[in-house]
């Protein structure tokens, strides 16, 4: 027995001796040492900072940003991060982000959000990281302040989203109907004669009454042209609706102007709304975003040299725009925060509108020589990057608030209640302020 014992303590001590030579090796203490070697976690994951894998980063984005070229650079200069788009309507998107951030689960490493709603996004703050952490504060500074602004919260501590594109609102205009009218047709005599909303109403019932035409033919877009010059319109920063005085003063102004049949009734993006665009039954677009040059060109595309573009009257405001967001699900938010910070830099910018026709929300870019050269034939030459320059330097600075877009739904609909069945505009707003206080009710 004593023999059997004193084999198995030996036996003990050699199956030892060899688990801690193994040990030894796979720690690289064979070179002097040095564990700087060990890539594997106690879970067995590898954990190398080198190890070659790539980081894979989910996009999500809406509507024509061209950012696949960009995207496709990005990589090329960046070989360890794999980006894929995935692009989609933009409310299905904005839709199935609320959804995926409720649920914890489902969202996205980037995600692209629209000025409208990022209100919204910002009372789940907690739902995405601070952009802040990350830098963000460094490169404020190549933005434009009202832009920047609009993706923090109220003292500034949380930013959400680093900007992208922005939507300065000109007007867009018919030569052939201003002419008609005997009206300036050069852009610049244009500016200086409508230069008021009472100028603008003016020129309305002289095109009126010399060609028959309206001076618009959308209610909307006068409503929108007007609101969107106004530092407050729906809420205050409390998220109290304040509508009384310039959201109605815009209403009554656009409801007069229907009832006195000096603006047309056909809604946006209709195929009525687009033939009518061709066949230059109305003079005016007013608060026409930079983004619109594609509609009318697509809707229009025999009209070349017959629309023009000028300044809006009293200002500008901004219609669209969006934010680079990062959900608070990535696990990659550096990388992700590298990667939006490269697409909203300047020089990139730049690149988006010569793809896409994104105008830049970085001033810096508005000072390069080729961005201000660019004209377009279609507008009778105009230098489109410069008036929208010019434009979006004259915005103000608004809060939207997290339910915008409830508000301007109904008002929607007041306006076309007025303009389509000939609705009394007091009734009308009257019934739309109790639809909205409805709807908040519930929020």
């Amino acid at each position: 027995m004593k023999k059997w014992l004193m084999l198995i303590i030996f036996s003990l001590v050699v199956v030892s001796l060899v688990a801690c030579s193994d040990d030894s090796e796979s720690t690289g203490s064979d070179n002097g040492g040095d564990d700087s070697e060990n890539t594997t976690s106690d879970n067995g994951e590898d954990t190398s900072s080198d190890s070659g894998e790539k980081v894979a980063l989910d996009f999500w984005i809406f509507g024509s940003t061209g950012y696949g070229e960009l995207v496709d650079k990005y990589m090329e200069e960046n070989p360890n991060v794999e980006i894929t788009i995935n692009e989609g309507e933009m409310n299905d998107m904005h839709n199935n982000l609320f959804t995926s951030i409720s649920a914890g689960s489902g969202a996205p490493d980037i995600a692209q959000i629209e000025v409208s709603q990022i209100e919204k996004f910002l009372g789940a703050q907690d739902q995405f990281y601070n952009l802040n952490d990350y830098g963000a504060n460094d490169v404020s500074g190549n933005f434009l302040d009202w832009k920047w602004a609009q993706a923090q919260n109220v003292d500034g501590s949380f930013q959400i989203g680093l900007p992208t594109d922005i939507g300065p609102t000109t007007m867009f205009y018919r030569i052939d109907v201003m002419e008609e009218a005997g009206l300036p047709t050069d852009r610049e005599e244009v500016a200086a004669e409508i230069n008021t909303w009472d100028a603008y109403y003016e020129a309305a019932k002289t095109i009126k009454a010399e060609t028959g035409k309206p001076i618009a033919d959308t209610p909307k877009l006068v409503f929108n042209a007007l609101r969107d010059q106004q530092e407050l319109q729906y809420f205050n920063e409390d998220n109290e609706l304040i509508m009384e005085d310039t959201v109605k003063e815009a209403y009554d102004y656009t409801t007069k102007m229907i009832e006195e049949k000096l603006i047309g009734q056909n809604a946006l993006w209709t195929p009525e709304w687009g033939t009518a665009m061709a066949e230059g039954s109305y003079a005016t677009l007013p608060g026409a975003p930079g983004w619109m040059v594609a509609n009318v060109k697509g809707n229009a595309p025999d009209a070349s040299g017959l629309w023009d573009i000028s300044s809006i009257p009293e200002g500008a405001g901004n219609w669209g725009g969006s934010f680079l967001t990062i959900p608070a699900e990535s696990e990659h938010p550096e990388e992700a925060y590298k990667f939006i910070s490269w697409l909203t830099a300047p020089e990139q910018q730049l690149k988006s509108f010569e793809i896409a026709g994104l105008f830049p929300s970085t001033p810096d870019v508005y000072e390069n020589e080729e961005f201000l050269a660019t004209t377009d034939e279609y507008f009778n030459g105009a230098p489109t990057a410069k008036i929208f320059a010019e434009a979006a330097q004259a915005v103000k600075e608004v809060y939207m608030g997290s339910n915008y877009a409830i508000v301007d739904t109904e008002l929607e609909t007041a306006l076309t209640n007025v303009a389509v069945d000939g609705a009394d505009p007091q009734g009308e707003w009257d019934a739309a302020i109790e639809r909205i206080n409805s709807q908040l009710e519930r929020q």
